[in-house]
């Protein structure tokens, strides 16, 4: 084994989020409400430790102890003084950074797991020599026994995440399987909740199976609760299995989330916010997620504001079923230059939805217009920070009430600035071109991606009463001419129906709408692109995507057949489309590069994409669309998975392929963000340096008052489960539940 590949290297990219300048303009009271929504995404973005892998709770709170007791810069001399180099010592630097960056020790960017590069008995011996140490000699020990030898396993199932034999994850318990995953998908249906915050736990059992559903809650189930259903525990029958629904799951770090957005709500600036988070609390408190979704109604309402943010159980990329949400938070400020772009963009969004590629009613009745705002990212607590984002995703609200698009601009200009050097896969020729128009170009993709990728389609549904919410007698499916025969009933989901391809086929839908539409001259205008400029920004967004598709190898796993990560199988699938449509209008050519390694060069034929390129895009969106909104999960899995098979078969040798793409990976660059925190009750906003030592140096100061309570939170949260992990020492838990609490 190859274990390069689970290291992030000494060199990784790491960058400030700049974000001063614009915290600098708001007013004493925006200053306010955006530090206690900070405060609420932070404590919520600890929930994604128990969201991830089984020790990652008891990993952060070792290394929250390690550097919270002593500086960076002594512990570096510590260090030297056990032999341990400086390359060594950054490479745990590194670690510390990834671990909390991630909010887990699996890349939030491909769900592979990352272990320190350095020897294990030199880490141990560092942690045992430590300050943390001397002060806490039983608790740092029984850590270590409890995560040492996981942090750096690399057994097969432990590479990456997945379900059953598949890989790791928390959102199930140990011993649940695909088939678990599908029952309780549709227990879950069957009594209208949603599984968005929730996880799954098979209890051992004789005699029928046993289910533990658990909702994100403050109440736990000896609390009085109030949801859809009961005000009581609620126990079920279903399908030979017996169900429980109970409250509770990360109780004290909910706690955390309701406290500080009950400040924030204090310093709302209209009727609008403070509806929404009332109903997140009441959300967060009760575990209902029929409340998010009302507050999420007021969140769609609430238009340009200066302040932007949005909490809860969000993207369900790394479910592996496909429809549990990870819990994200963002605090970020609007850019208004960009922003009025973005307006211009959704004021032309009826006449562009026209040009989709599916007949009229295909389309949702009423197109609502919603905010595009660019912003600047304050605080995006989670697993990691993504370049746009189209929400809510529930897909009733997207259809009745709408959505908001947001481009995060300050992420984009750190994360998509590239050196030369490191271009790999381009010819030469095109490298140059590709430097100066990859910004602006992936500006309009994320514009058109978001606004009218996700903003566009229709579900075609009949609810639990009978009626349609389209004619029967009229909608054709224009691949068969022919009356629809499928649809969405009663409480079916997009999410739920679509299961462990929705993410990654949603996705793609998107991308396309985006490569389709940016011919359109008016969109290149709104963004300040005519003539030969719009015509490089076209051809550039088209090679950045082929590009993206041959990188997204890097995120397909052999072994188990299994994508990764949603967006790059997605754009890996564009790839296989349009190599599909022929005609010369992308060649991958094999070669061998400068150092004597194995190389490839793409090749995307600039007079092809106007009519070969957007023809294939065109039949293939059209496809798409009609097996989404026709719930024809079928069609629509045999079609995504075919183009998203991998194999050395044909003449493109991707297998081979993806190893060329190992071997010259780049890894995500890591982002430093700044904390808020109030002096005599005044808020103010701290940086820190660009580096490991500094994105190490923001968390623990994240949690300066409360870090030993922090910890301690995480602890009984991760002892509690310990017994559903199969993989962990379960015998160390009396021994280090009694020195740990």
């Amino acid at each position: 084994m190859d274990v390069s590949h689970f290291v992030l290297p000494n060199d990784i990219g790491i960058s400030i989020l700049d974000c001063k300048e614009a915290f600098a303009l708001l007013s004493r009271e925006e200053k306010l409400y955006a530090h206690f929504l900070s405060r609420a995404s932070w404590y919520g973005g600890l929930v994604v430790l128990l969201q991830t892998s089984p020790e990652s709770p008891a990993i952060f709170v070792l290394l929250s102890k390690l550097f919270r007791h002593q500086e960076t810069e002594d512990l570096k001399g510590l260090a030297l003084q056990l032999g341990i180099t400086e390359e060594e010592y950054q490479a745990l630097l590194v670690y510390t950074a990834g671990l909390f960056a991630n909010m887990g020790n699996y890349k939030s960017f491909g769900d592979t797991k990352f272990i320190p590069n350095l020897p294990k008995d030199k880490f141990h011996e560092l942690v045992r020599k430590s300050t943390a140490f001397q002060l806490q000699k039983e608790e740092m020990e029984s850590l270590w026994e409890s995560c040492g030898d996981l942090m750096y396993s690399l057994e097969p199932r432990q590479q990456s995440l997945g379900l059953g034999d598949k890989g790791t994850t928390t959102y199930f318990s140990d011993n649940c399987t695909l088939e678990d995953a599908e029952l309780a998908q549709k227990f879950l249906d069957s009594k209208n909740i949603s599984a968005y915050n929730t996880r799954l736990f098979k209890h051992a059992s004789d005699e029928e199976p046993v289910y533990e559903v658990r909702l994100a809650s403050v109440n736990t189930e000896d609390s009085p609760v109030e949801t859809e259903m009961s005000n009581k525990l609620m126990c079920f029958d279903f399908d030979g299995a017996r169900f429980t629904v109970n409250r509770g799951d990360y109780a004290p770090l909910m706690k955390k989330v309701v406290e500080n957005l009950q400040h924030a709500k204090a310093f709302a600036s209209n009727h609008n916010e403070e509806q929404m988070l009332e109903h997140y609390i009441s959300s967060f408190t009760v575990g209902n997620i029929d409340a998010h979704k009302e507050g999420s109604r007021f969140w769609v309402k609430d238009k340009g504001p200066i302040v932007e943010s949005y909490i809860g159980f969000i993207e369900s990329y790394r479910d592996p079923f496909g429809s549990r949400g990870e819990f994200e938070g963002f605090v970020a400020i609007v850019n208004k230059a960009m922003s009025a772009r973005f307006g211009q963009l959704v004021a032309s969004a009826e006449q562009l939805l026209l040009e989709l590629p599916w007949p009229r009613n295909f389309e949702k009745d009423h197109f609502l217009k919603p905010d595009f705002t660019s912003l600047d990212v304050l605080t995006f607590a989670g697993s990691g920070i993504p370049a746009g984002i189209n929400i809510p995703n529930y897909d009733d609200i997207r259809q009745t009430d709408g959505f908001k698009n947001v481009s995060l601009g300050n992420v984009l200009s750190v994360a998509y600035a590239t050196e030369k050097k490191k271009l790999t896969f381009l010819a030469e020729e095109d490298k140059d071109l590709y430097l100066k128009w990859k910004g602006p170009s992936f500006e309009v993709q994320v514009g058109l991606h978001e606004l009218l990728g996700h903003g566009s389609g229709k579900l075609f549904v009949q609810d639990e009463g009978g009626t349609f919410n389209f004619d029967q007698s009229v909608v054709i499916n224009p691949e068969t001419g022919e009356k629809i025969q499928s649809w969405y009933k009663g409480s079916e989901t997009w999410d739920g129906k679509f299961s462990t391809i929705a993410s990654t086929y949603e996705e793609c839908r998107a991308e396309c709408v985006g490569l389709y539409l940016c011919f359109n001259k008016d969109v290149l205008k709104i963004f300040g692109l005519e003539g030969v400029d719009a015509e490089d920004v076209i051809y550039v967004n088209w090679l950045n995507m082929v590009r993206a598709g041959l990188l997204g190898l890097e995120f397909y796993t052999p072994e188990t057949k299994k994508w990764r990560q949603a967006h790059m199988q997605a754009r890996f699938v564009i790839l296989r489309v349009l190599l599909e449509a022929g005609d010369g209008l992308v060649t991958i050519r094999q070669t061998t590069g400068m150092d004597g390694k194995p190389d490839a060069v793409i090749t995307l034929d600039r007079s092809k994409i106007h009519s070969v390129g957007r023809q294939a895009i065109q039949k293939f969106l059209l496809r798409l669309q009609v097996y989404k909104s026709t719930a024809d999960v079928d069609g629509g899995r045999a079609m995504f998975e075919s183009y998203s098979a991998v194999s050395d078969s044909g003449p493109d040798q991707f297998l081979k392929l993806r190893q060329t793409v190992l071997l010259r990976k780049e890894d995500r660059k890591m982002f430093v963000q700044a904390n808020t925190r109030l002096e005599d009750g005044e808020p103010q906003m701290v940086e820190y340096e660009g580096s490991a030592a500094g994105l190490i140096n923001s968390f623990i100061e994240r949690f300066s008052e409360d870090g030993e309570q922090v910890e301690k939170d995480l602890m009984q949260l991760f002892l509690a489960d310990l017994h559903f992990w199969g993989q962990t020492n379960a015998t160390q838990k009396g021994q280090f539940l009694q020195a740990t609490l």
